[in-house]
């Protein structure tokens, strides 16, 4: 029974969104779980999948809190 976690920064894709989406995340889910039964012949039934939203100040790239490491590359 495979347990995948996927940790992304609350934030959102769109304009004006602040968190991924409920769609995006359905799509995560579907896509994980069956590349899962593709690969390792999983199914989809055993597949669980977590979404964890983890908001920029709590998150770090490069040493650096993510949104100071992204404004000192000159992203976003």
């Amino acid at each position: 029974m495979p347990i995948v976690t996927i940790q992304v920064t609350r934030e959102g894709t769109r304009l004006g969104s602040d968190s991924v989406t409920a769609e995006e995340k359905a799509k995560l889910i579907k896509g994980v779980s069956q590349l899962l039964l593709d690969v390792l012949n999983k199914p989809l039934e055993a597949t669980f999948v977590v979404i964890e939203e983890v908001d920029t100040e709590n998150w770090g790239w490069g040493g650096l809190p993510v949104d100071v490491y992204r404004k000192q590359q000159g992203l976003k």
